[in-house]
C-alpha cells in the first residue's frame, strides 16, 4: 500500500468528483482511478461505490477512508518533527475556526510567525459542526470554537476567552443613549443576525428565549462583515460578539451598547483532535495561546468602546 494511494482516496472524499479530485493531485483522471482500484485489490475489499459517477464508499471504504486520514496525518506529524529537530518547524497549519472567532486569528497567528517564520497558516471560516468533523477526520490542524456548548467529541481544549454581546445600533437608535439593554427589549427591533447554522446564533437564539421572547431577524448571514456592513446603513440593528471589536471596531455613526448578562455566558478555546504524539504546529499554537493573553485584550477594547 503506497501513501500516494491514500492521498488520493483522501482528496477523492473531500472533493466528491473523480476529475476534481484528480486535478487537486496533479494527476489524471484514470491514473487516479486505477490507483484506488489497485488499492481495493490489495485489500480485497470495494472501497468506492461507482456508478456513472463517483457514488460514495462502501462502509468497508469508510473505514479505509478514517485509517488514511490517520496514517496521513502521522505522516505530516513525522515530517514536522523531523523539521523541528533540523532547525525550525515548517509546513501548513490548518485553522478552522467559526465566524465570532476569526477575527481574532491575528493575534495568535503573529506571534506564531515571529517565532517560526517557515511555517505557513490556512483558515478556514467554518461552522461549529464542521470544525469538529473536520477534526475527527484529519482534515484540520487545530480549531478556534465554543468548548463549553454542542459536543465536541474526543478533543483537548484550551480556553481563550468568554464571549460578551453587545448591540450594536445607530447613534440615533431607540437604546443608543442607554447604559445597557435587556433582551427582551429587542423583540421588535430590526435585526441582522448570523444564520442559524452557526453555534452564536443557536446561542442568541436560547438567550432571546429564556429571556421570554423569540427574535426572527430581518436579514441573515453567515458572515461578519455582511452584518457589520447592513447595520452601517443604520436601518438595522445587531447583538454582536465583542471579539468582532478587534477588527470591526465601532464605524462612525454607530455605538455599541452592552447587553445585560445572560445567565449563562460560553467560552471559546482551541480544540484539537486527542492524539499522541501531539502534532507539531498545533503545539506552536498552543504554546503561543498560552503566552498571548485573549481574554485581556478583549476587557481592554470593551473598555475603550464603552468610554
Amino acid at each position: 500500500m503506497l501513501l500516494r494511494q491514500l492521498e488520493y482516496l483522501s482528496a477523492l472524499a473531500r472533493e466528491g468528483h473523480f476529475g476534481r479530485a484528480a486535478q487537486a493531485c496533479h494527476v489524471s483522471q484514470p491514473a487516479l482511478s486505477a490507483a484506488i482500484r489497485k488499492l481495493e485489490a490489495e485489500l480485497d475489499i470495494q472501497i468506492v461505490q461507482r456508478g456513472q459517477r463517483f457514488e460514495g464508499f462502501t462502509p468497508e471504504g469508510k473505514q479505509v477512508l478514517q485509517w488514511a486520514h490517520r496514517i496521513l496525518a502521522e505522516q505530516d506529524a513525522m515530517r514536522h518533527e523531523l523539521d523541528r529537530m533540523r532547525g525550525g518547524l515548517s509546513g501548513v497549519l490548518r485553522i478552522g475556526a467559526i465566524p465570532t472567532a476569526i477575527t481574532l486569528a491575528s493575534l495568535l497567528t503573529s506571534p506564531l510567525a515571529e517565532r517560526h517564520p517557515n511555517v505557513r497558516v490556512s483558515i478556514e471560516s467554518l461552522s461549529s459542526r464542521e470544525i469538529v468533523q473536520r477534526l475527527a477526520e484529519f482534515d484540520l490542524d487545530i480549531g478556534m470554537t465554543y468548548v463549553d456548548g454542542e459536543p465536541l467529541g474526543t478533543v483537548r481544549v484550551v480556553p481563550l476567552y468568554r464571549e460578551r454581546y453587545l448591540l450594536l445600533t445607530s447613534v440615533d437608535g431607540a437604546f443608543a443613549d442607554r447604559e445597557s439593554v435587556g433582551w427582551a427589549e429587542l423583540a421588535d427591533t430590526p435585526l441582522v443576525m448570523l444564520s442559524s447554522v452557526m453555534q452564536n446564533r443557536r446561542i442568541l437564539d436560547r438567550t432571546f428565549g429564556e429571556a421570554g421572547v423569540t427574535v426572527t431577524p430581518s436579514i441573515e448571514a453567515d458572515t461578519v462583515s455582511a452584518i457589520y456592513a447592513h447595520v452601517g446603513t443604520r436601518r438595522w440593528s445587531s447583538v454582536i460578539a465583542h471579539a468582532w471589536l478587534h477588527v470591526f471596531g465601532v464605524p462612525d455613526g454607530l455605538r455599541v451598547v452592552p447587553l445585560k448578562r445572560p445567565r449563562r455566558e460560553h467560552q471559546v478555546g482551541l480544540v484539537l483532535a486527542d492524539r499522541d504524539p501531539e502534532p507539531m504546529l498545533a503545539r506552536a499554537l498552543l504554546d503561543t495561546a498560552h503566552r498571548v493573553d485573549v481574554q485581556a485584550t478583549l476587557d481592554d477594547l470593551m473598555r475603550r468602546y464603552l468610554s
